[in-house]
């Protein structure tokens, strides 16, 4: 019997993956699949002369089997809605995870409906209005629902403390930037003390509304895709979140701070059209971006195994650091 000495993170085939979804969902023959993105979770895409679909491939380590299970129910629900997502395709037999035996173990997947169009990085007003009516409907859904698997949850514990305390050895020569993360995050506790969190909307949010993240047809018609982070939580964070587009936005000098307001404004007042928000909500929304910022810290230092030294050297880590710092200066006020 043949040995395979252990792995943590293989490459399954495109080849072999090809023949094993036209067989599974009866693809035409024709289609081909190649690997998009090799990540934290690989994507394939699969095309042939009339379709085009992408194939995600998870790692455990990163999804257990019943958090994808809530994510397929999560996109089940919301196609079901009426809301225009990426949404698992059920094969022959119905099922719409795919498991494989990898060398490193078990590995599942899904098979997802394309997103039609592409990705728009200087949004125009037209845009922005659709999109805040699109984000506040899927809200309208995700506030609405109770999955019954369960996704994680954004809160203070597991946005800050349990980061915090993760990250800690990672800093041990960077005490003052350590030093000022424990110090942000206490103020960050107290100044939600100032608000009425029990008035917050609260339901699963993407937690990572980039326009990387949703397409843009010829028509002007928006499709989400990647739940991935998807979980439950305040659902500003949803804002926050696109917030920080501008936020990267400026930073790389493509958008000026009169401009990125401007647009980020008129995103808001088309969400509220439908979902208004209270003062508090508002107020909220930069100081989520702090969560946000460590959270995904502890992101990557979690994930440092897979990535190699690429995130998380000590450059990149004061790098990040100065990023929340900067983000502290422009949106906070402590």
């Amino acid at each position: 019997m043949p040995y395979f000495f252990p792995a943590q993170y293989s490459t399954l085939s495109a080849a072999a993956l090809r023949g094993y979804l036209i067989e599974n969902y009866q693809l035409d023959q024709s289609t081909t699949c190649r690997l998009l993105i090799r990540n934290v979770s690989d994507t394939y895409v699969l095309e042939n002369l009339s379709h085009k679909y992408i194939f995600k491939i998870y790692r455990d380590a990163h999804r257990k089997r019943h958090e994808i299970e809530a994510e397929v129910e999560l996109l089940n629900i919301l196609h079901a809605n009426g809301n225009s997502v990426s949404y698992p395709i059920k094969d022959l037999e119905g099922k719409q995870i795919q498991q494989f035996n990898a060398i490193e173990g078990f590995r599942n997947g899904i098979l997802f409906s394309f997103a039609e169009g592409k990705v728009i990085l200087d949004l125009e007003d037209q845009h922005l209005i659709q999109l805040g009516h699109d984000m506040a409907k899927l809200h309208q859904s995700t506030s609405s629902i109770k999955l019954n698997h369960p996704r994680p949850i954004f809160n203070f514990e597991t946005t800050l403390f349990e980061p915090l305390k993760s990250l800690e050895p990672h800093f041990s020569e960077m005490k003052d930037e350590y030093a000022y993360l424990r110090n942000i995050a206490e103020k960050v506790i107290l100044k939600f003390e100032e608000f009425d969190t029990a008035a917050f909307s609260y339901g699963y949010c993407h937690y990572d509304f980039f326009p990387k993240n949703f397409h843009f047809n010829a028509q002007g018609k928006i499709t989400f895709f990647d739940f991935d982070f998807a979980g439950e939580g305040y659902l500003v964070n949803d804002l926050m979140s696109f917030l920080n587009h501008y936020f990267f936005h400026q930073q790389s000098n493509s958008i000026s701070r009169e401009q990125a307001d401007k647009d980020f404004a008129t995103f808001l007042a088309a969400y509220q059209e439908l979902r208004p928000l209270t003062d508090d909500e508002l107020k909220a929304i930069p100081f989520l971006g702090i969560t946000f910022h460590i959270f995904f810290l502890k992101f990557f230092y979690d994930h440092y195994d897979d990535w190699s030294n690429i995130f998380l050297t000590p450059r990149y880590t004061k790098h990040r650091v100065a990023l929340i710092k900067k983000w502290e200066e422009m949106y906070c006020n402590f």
